[in-house]
């Protein structure tokens, strides 16, 4: 029952990707391979990294929870198999996908150009992140009003001299985040600026209360998941882009936002009409 369920499921989610992704028969047998072992395993393995709040970080049971997992078991029920959360780093996280210890990662990954080379990076997206400032409460409510003042950030980040040049504002920069959010504790600057999704994964572990993150995001870095390699398997990356599209047209990135309690983001919501306006337009609506 579960594998005709999941065989169904595969097949709704592959009809909502365009004709270029559809499979040849060839393909399509050899690749096959990846998605029944999973069926027959009768567990999907996805890496998460567990110290990523509000993305995925342990529940007082020691379980896994957060964005990721939840997006993690919607894959699960669509296969209808079980959730096995592996936990994973930014630096193992590849080499698990290529060793087969998991099977899919949705570990807060920026799609880049020399990712693509190893593993088979999933569009769409499912989250992004930038550059925004963390300050005190009701201080900043406009980039603008950086200008001409001190703003602490790390020694390193490409975004520090954009920001410099587009918003006059002097950058102080620290070898360690550590170091940076101190000083904005200190007094010594009036934000620190840094990526949104550390800067939320803050805010959520109630030590910075009284401080917000006081501006939309700055050049988006689209975050993906990731299969093996096309040529590995095929058919386990089509199901996973239909998964991925499905969590944008859906809604159901805007209601884990809600659920998280994670300030809504321009890119979600523009993707999200996006998502709906190409399902209306395929299904035929005005």
């Amino acid at each position: 029952m579960k594998r005709n369920s999941a065989l169904k499921s595969i097949a709704a989610l592959a009809v909502t990707l365009t004709a270029s992704a559809v499979l040849s028969a060839s393909s399509a047998q050899a690749a096959d391979a990846y998605l029944k072992q999973i069926l027959d395993r009768g567990v999907v393995r996805v890496g998460v990294q567990g110290a990523f709040k509000p993305w995925s970080f342990p529940a007082p049971d020691g379980s896994m929870q957060g964005i990721e997992v939840d997006l993690a078991q919607s894959v699960a029920d669509a296969l209808g198999v079980e959730l096995e959360p592996v936990m994973i780093t930014s630096a193992n996280r590849m080499q698990f996908l290529q060793q087969g210890k998991i099977d899919l990662i949705i570990g807060g990954m920026y799609d880049t150009a020399e990712r693509r080379k190893v593993i088979g990076i999933i569009e769409p997206a499912y989250w992004s992140s930038g550059p925004t400032l963390l300050a005190k409460e009701d201080v900043i409510n406009d980039w603008k009003d950086i200008a001409g003042k001190p703003v602490c950030g790390k020694q390193g980040n490409y975004y520090n001299k954009q920001v410099e040049t587009e918003y006059d504002a002097t950058i102080i920069s620290f070898t360690g985040n550590t170091e940076a959010k101190q000083a904005l504790r200190d007094g010594k600057c009036i934000a620190w600026l840094y990526d949104d999704a550390p800067i939320m994964a803050d805010l959520a572990s109630g030590e910075w209360e009284g401080y917000e993150m006081a501006v939309p995001v700055l050049y988006d870095n689209p975050w993906a998941a990731a299969v093996p390699l096309p040529e590995v398997d095929k058919a386990w990356g089509v199901f996973m882009s239909g998964m991925a599209y499905r969590w944008q047209a859906s809604g159901t990135l805007v209601e884990l936002e809600k659920k998280w309690k994670v300030k809504p983001s321009d890119w979600i919501a523009a993707q999200h009409e996006k998502a709906q306006w190409d399902t209306s337009y395929l299904q035929g609506g005005n």
